[in-house]
């Protein structure tokens, strides 16, 4: 793998507007893109999204796009060369993808491909590509 851009990082919270108050007011974390269920920021360079889950549980599952996502995950935003080359090698590898590469947020801005899978641990993890890098936290 060649360029790395920024890590991810998707937590649980109970609240997205109390997110946005300790992240973005008390830290500085300008926000991003954001819904009902989640909120980006940009965390010193990286990407970290707030989604609204239940806590009570050990994973949770939150709405992105449409589609539910298992939080918390953590993975890399990737250039699109090296996305390719790791849906290619967990491909021949046979990983059980929780979710196939795919592209997520079609003719919207933020699009990007993305594959979510489980390491043998049952931590969530996701691996992105940005069509454009600039719009990680575009709103």
């Amino acid at each position: 793998m060649s360029a790395v851009n920024k890590f991810h990082l998707a937590f649980p919270v109970r609240d997205l507007d109390e997110a946005r108050r300790f992240y973005g007011d008390v830290i500085g974390c300008p926000q991003g893109r954001s819904d009902v269920n989640y909120q980006d920021f940009d965390f010193f360079g990286h990407h970290l999204v707030a989604h609204i889950a239940d806590q009570t549980q050990a994973l949770h599952d939150s709405r992105f796009d449409g589609e539910a996502v298992p939080v918390p995950h953590f993975g890399m935003n990737l250039d699109r060369v090296s996305w390719e080359q790791l849906a290619a090698r967990l491909t021949r590898a046979q990983v059980d993808f929780a979710e196939p590469p795919h592209l997520r947020l079609k003719g919207k801005p933020g699009q990007h491909v993305t594959m979510f899978l489980f390491d043998p641990s049952g931590n969530a993890l996701e691996f992105k590509s940005f069509d454009d890098p600039e719009q990680t936290f575009i709103p």
